[in-house]
């Protein structure tokens, strides 16, 4: 079978110029959408991010800024910072970049950062509307894949969609939405007996664990739509996904490399989320909800 590959850089670079359009109505209108990021520690994958996150920034019109604390910095020194950028009309989206530091609550970090500005879409708000549908930003990942599949017309409702890995930032949201697009769902992790016997029979698999090459053209349906979220650093320093791209290319109908898959759209679609946050800014939309 010939594999198509699915190229989330040539998607990432047309999404991008479409919110670029959105981001220059936005400063006609005196309104610049802004982005700040917090990274706390000296994290080197971290920082390369981080970079990356203020390049796409730069690229698409949007104003960002970076807030470095070491990694001994105090909790409370960060919500102070969060606070002050909740209280900053120029600052429409708020990243904290993970992981933190083992002293911090993540969890107490993340339900911080206002809801309006949380672009990230990990702040319980965000994360349970995905339930109900309902959802002002949604996590930058899944949200990524889900436009992949759009914009390869890859129809999702009807389909057995098998969903590896559990995760807060990827699998289980992931999960919901293709649920709410109409798929039937599974979600697989570590300990799910007879893996293959789940990933064997998807039409759409989604891979986030986070283990090299986990998943083998032995374990793939013939046809189905292979999506790799992981990336993996190897002994020899070069990358690779969750899904050993040699044996399942030829077996899939369609499959995300690593990387130039979904990395790509996993920063558009935080510039999304921050474009789409300075407009409900400028409209006056806020969440009926109070911390």
């Amino acid at each position: 079978m010939s594999t198509q590959i699915i190229d989330g850089k040539k998607i990432a670079e047309l999404v991008r110029s479409e919110w670029r359009v959105r981001a220059e109505k936005l400063i006609q209108l005196d309104m610049k959408p802004g982005l700040a990021v917090i990274i706390v520690g000296d994290n080197a994958a971290s920082a390369i991010y981080v970079r990356n996150k203020v390049k796409a920034c730069s690229d698409i019109g949007i104003y960002s800024e970076v807030h470095s604390f070491p990694g001994n910095t105090d909790q409370n020194e960060i919500l102070t910072c969060i606070q002050t950028l909740n209280n900053n009309p120029h600052i429409h989206g708020i990243l904290v970049q993970l992981p933190l530091p083992a002293h911090f609550e993540n969890n107490r970090i993340i339900t911080s950062i206002a809801i309006e500005k949380d672009v990230d879409g990990f702040h319980f708000y965000n994360v349970g509307a995905l339930v109900t549908g309902n959802t002002v930003f949604s996590p930058c990942t899944p949200y990524g894949v889900m436009v992949m599949l759009q914009r390869k017309q890859i129809h999702v409702e009807g389909q057995h969609a098998v969903v590896v890995g559990r995760s807060n930032i990827v699998g289980k949201p992931m999960a919901l939405m293709l649920l709410e697009q109409g798929a039937t769902v599974t979600i697989c992790t570590s300990k799910t007996r007879n893996l293959p016997e789940f990933t064997k029979s998807a039409d759409i698999l989604v891979v986030a664990t986070g283990r090299p090459r986990m998943i083998t053209g032995e374990m793939v349906k013939s046809g189905a739509v292979v999506i790799d979220v992981g990336i993996n650093r190897l002994a020899d320093g070069t990358l690779c996904g969750d899904v050993d791209f040699a044996s399942v290319n030829g077996v899939a109908g369609y499959l995300s490399p690593v990387p130039g898959g979904v990395g790509p759209m996993t920063i558009t679609m935080l510039l999304c989320n921050t474009i789409l946050a300075a407009e409900r800014a400028h409209a006056g939309i806020c969440v009926g909800y109070t911390r």
